[in-house]
């Protein structure tokens, strides 16, 4: 215990406690470098493998310390930001991982969608196959049934004798010749087309004493006739020209008569020969008298009783004109109605029954006693009463101031030369014809020159004797025209004149003025009537006008066309068909052959109006109904329900009397391509549509890299031979329709407004129907008209630039019009349209029709059109004044009518539309 205690407190010595010391310290130091070493081995080892163990533990996949690819530790002060960028990377995988699934998702549901159509365009051919397939049954069907209905009938046998015919049985009597009897039909079967074979006179004894105008304007419009033919084996007639005879030549009826015989086709007794004779003059000899012209027919202007045949022969009208044409612009207007006399007439007979120069025994006395043998005395008191009694200033004369003209026996006589009695007609609301006294002249020269005359310059003319045989008759209305008065009714003449009212003498005017240009003007009217006469009688159907044929310019398509907002904006009113509609052309007018029989009667003897005569073809004058409108309209329809009438039905349909029609769109331009191609774009689309005629009027071709537009109907560019105006509406036989909208390259006109006004003509066939309304002033101070554009309620006429009319108006304009309109027409470039509404209210004595309030249709931005030009309105004038001089009359109609759509404004409800009003 003392040596312990004695140690601890140093009680061993100094030595001890030093040892002591020295062996703890090197304990603690021990210890120390022991735990120093444990806590940097294996703390570091233990929190590895942790660390480690926890991130292989993460079922998430997290692994925050785990190894990184590239054997990469992540650093401790970067650990955070690393995380939180792997977390929005991985959260982004996420995002693409389930859209690509999503996208997986579509693409699959899409390729089950192009199999179900793929399906469904299989079902779809397999039902347009079978669809065709009833198609063409049906119509096999149809036309079977059509074919039970319609007897099977063979052409008629044509009769060409090698030589001399002699078939027909001679008739007792010359005079009795008549169709029946004296003209072979089987050379003419309904299906020849009249071929028409004309002697070339010159080869005969007696062409060398025609009188050469006469001769050659003969021959050169045999050599423009559509039926004559070179081929004389072929012919149904046979034509030869016999006079004018010049003078002091005499032809001996033998001598005629025997070189009539030897023609090459005369055949014995020439039948179906044709002997014409014409007169230039009013003392043309009657050449024919006397002369045995067997079964051939005869047209001159002269005949005695002896020798006409009615039914038969021909009377013709005096050939004035040889080889020039009418001017126009000598004519005297056809108003005012009445003139400075009431009637006139100068005349001297030559060789009378009694003095016409003695005072007559009263009328009252002559009746008392025997009946006067000739009436020219009465006649002469007459008027010379009327004429002193100064009720109503006439003129007339019954001896010339000069040497008379020759004249037949107890015919009067003409006085003066033509050109004082023009002017003297041209003062004279009536002129008085008097027939021959001699009952057995049935017509003479000189009455048909007087007629001739008296329609040329519009002086009515006043026949009296109701025996007289005028020019055509039986195939001419010529009570439209003229009076004709027995001559014991001449005491009641001027009463008569003066109870005619202006508006009948107007059309009696109007109608002689047609009868004059049609038949009698030129040497083309004279022969083409002749021929129509002879063909109707035989009834055989005439010629098919002729069109222009389009010579078309190559030109690529394919660009496809887009759709112009604003022509597609048409609410909820529905146009028609938007499908795809193959062109329907209009029915062709197929009654060709029982035309002259069905049509005879009721064309001469009930048509309405004094312009019944208009639809006549330059090659067949005659014949009215030969050229009807192809179907038209009854009038508008009524308003209200029914079947096809109501809501969608009428949209969706045109309707009416021919439920499917289509039009054909004929557009003018002049070298501007891209305002061309931007017009025919905006027709993309449009209904009833059947094909775009472009005419191109320019010399120039278009560019060869010019791609046009594909609209779905088809597009014919039609190159013209000059640049003309008249291209415009030339009846192009591309044009398949009946109805024709012409169209300005820059007229901008919506797909609505067009089918309205489709819609309108149709209900008004022979009317132009269109957009922009003008009208027409009488301008005082100057006495002419004027062309006026200002806006007005009152208009005129329509311009052709957006118009539909009817395509019969084309021939008409084109072949029957006036030349000197059309020459007028490329003289000013200009007035094109203004002559076509002159022709149609010509022909229809209608005003035109103006659809919607539209008054312009040109589009923004297009180039200065020629209407802009200053001298635009100055050249309108003119023509307006100039076409009066050449029509002799004002024919523009006035009218305050505008057609509108309730639907065309107004958008309603396809259940609500119940009608289509016109207001």
């Amino acid at each position: 215990m003392t040596g312990y205690t004695m140690l601890r407190n140093g009680g061993v010595g100094n030595g001890g406690q030093t040892c002591m010391l020295r062996w703890s310290n090197r304990i603690r130091l021990t210890w120390l470098s022991f735990t120093l070493f444990i806590i940097l081995v294996f703390f570091p080892l233990i929190a590895h493998y942790y660390l480690t163990t926890l991130d292989e533990a993460d079922e998430a996949g997290k692994r925050i310390f785990g190894p990184r690819a590239g054997n990469e530790l992540c650093e401790v002060k970067h650990v955070l930001d690393l995380c939180r960028i792997r977390e929005s990377v991985s959260e982004e995988l996420l995002q693409l991982e389930a859209k690509r699934q999503e996208l997986n998702s579509e693409i699959a549901k899409l390729n089950l969608k192009i199999e179900a159509c793929k399906k469904s365009i299989e079902n779809a051919k397999q039902d347009l196959l079978q669809l065709k397939n009833v198609i063409s049954q049906t119509e096999h069907s149809y036309k079977e049934l059509m074919a039970q209905n319609q007897p099977k009938l063979s052409l008629p046998i044509r009769l060409l004798p090698e030589k001399d015919d002699a078939g027909l049985p001679p008739p007792k009597v010359i005079r009795g010749c008549r169709l029946h009897n004296c003209f072979d039909y089987s050379r003419c079967p309904l299906t020849s087309g009249f071929p028409v074979y004309v002697y070339d006179s010159d080869q005969f004894a007696f062409g060398s004493y025609l009188d050469p105008l006469v001769k050659q304007a003969f021959q050169a419009t045999a050599r423009a006739n559509v039926y004559v033919t070179e081929n004389a084996d072929i012919a149904c007639l046979y034509v030869i020209l016999v006079g004018e005879i010049q003078e002091p030549v005499v032809l001996r009826p033998a001598e005629l008569e025997k070189q009539l015989s030897s023609l090459p086709h005369w055949r014995t007794d020439g039948h179906n020969h044709v002997i014409i004779n014409l007169s230039r003059k009013s003392d043309t000899q009657n050449l024919l008298y006397n002369v045995s012209t067997g079964r051939a027919m005869v047209a001159q202007s002269t005949f005695y009783a002896s020798q006409y045949r009615p039914g038969f022969d021909l009377v013709v009208s005096p050939l004035v004109h040889a080889m020039s044409e009418p001017n126009f612009m000598e004519i005297p207007p056809q108003v005012p109605v009445k003139r400075k006399y009431l009637f006139t007439f100068q005349g001297e007979k030559i060789e009378s029954l009694r003095s016409s120069l003695q005072e007559a025994r009263s009328f009252e006395e002559e009746m008392e006693g025997d009946p006067p043998a000739d009436y020219d005395d009465r006649i002469i008191a007459t008027f010379k009463a009327v004429q002193d009694s100064r009720l109503d200033q006439v003129l007339v004369e019954f001896t010339c101031k000069n040497q008379p003209k020759a004249s037949l026996p107890t015919e009067w006589a003409l006085c003066g030369e033509r050109e004082d009695r023009l002017e003297l007609l041209k003062l004279s609301t009536f002129a008085l014809i008097i027939t021959p006294g001699d009952p057995h002249l049935v017509i003479s020269s000189g009455c048909a020159t007087r007629l001739f005359e008296a329609l040329e310059v519009g002086a009515v003319p006043v026949v009296l004797g109701e025996q007289v045989q005028l020019p055509y008759q039986g195939m001419l209305q010529w009570n439209e025209a003229a009076l004709v008065v027995p001559k014991p009714r001449v005491t009641e003449v001027h009463f008569l004149l003066r109870s005619l009212s202006d508006s009948d003498l107007l059309a009696m005017r109007r109608q002689g003025r047609f009868l004059w240009e049609t038949y009698f003007s030129t040497a083309d009217s004279i022969f083409n009537t002749v021929l129509a006469m002879i063909r109707t009688r035989i009834q055989i159907p005439a010629a098919p006008i002729r069109e222009e044929a389009a010579a078309e310019i190559p030109h690529r398509s394919g660009k496809a066309a887009g759709t112009d907002p604003n022509m597609a904006d048409n609410g909820d009113l529905d146009l028609g068909p938007v499908e795809t509609e193959p062109p329907y052309a209009s029915p062709k007018y197929l009654r060709n052959f029982t035309l002259t029989v069905t049509d005879f009667y009721r064309s001469w003897n009930s048509a309405p109006g004094p312009f019944h005569l208009f639809p006549h073809t330059p090659f067949d004058p005659v014949l009215p109904s030969e050229a009807k409108f192809l179907g038209s309209g009854t009038g508008f329809r009524p308003i209200g329900g029914g079947a096809g009438g109501s809501g969608k039905e009428f949209q969706a349909a045109l309707g009416g009397n021919v439920p499917r029609e289509q039009f054909t769109v004929v557009m003018l331009t002049y070298e501007r391509e891209e305002v061309l191609m931007n017009s025919l774009e905006r027709l993309n689309g449009l209904p009833y549509l059947n094909k775009v005629v472009v005419v191109w009027n320019s010399p120039k071709l278009p560019s060869e890299d010019l791609l046009w537009p594909d609209i779905g109907v088809p597009i014919m560019v039609v190159r013209t031979e000059k640049n003309s105006l008249n291209n415009r509406f030339l009846p192009w036989n591309e044009i398949e329709t009946e109805a024709i909208l012409s169209i300005d390259d820059d007229a901008h006109l919506r797909h609505d407004e067009i089918m309205f006004g489709f819609r309108v003509w149709r209900e008004a066939r022979d009317r132009i129907v269109g957009f922009p309304g003008r009208y027409h002033a009488w301008d005082i101070p100057h006495q002419s008209w004027l062309y006026n554009s200002n806006y007005s309620c009152e208009l005129s006429m329509v311009l052709t630039g957006a118009a539909f009319f009817h395509k019969y108006y084309a021939y008409l304009y084109s072949y029957v019009m006036p030349q000197a309109i059309r020459d007028m027409v490329d003289e000013y470039i200009n007035c094109e349209d203004i002559a076509m509404n002159f022709l149609v209210s010509h022909i229809t004595r209608k005003p035109p029709i103006k659809v919607t309030s539209r008054w312009t249709f040109r589009c923004p931005g297009c180039p200065q059109a020629l209407s802009h030009d200053d001298s635009h309105f100055h050249e309108r004038h003119k023509c307006i004044n100039f076409f009066v001089k050449v029509y002799g009359y004002m024919p523009l109609l006035y009218t305050q009518f505008r057609v509108d759509s309730v639907l065309f404004k107004t958008r309603l409800p396809h259940d609500k539309t119940k009608c289509f009003k016109f207001i």
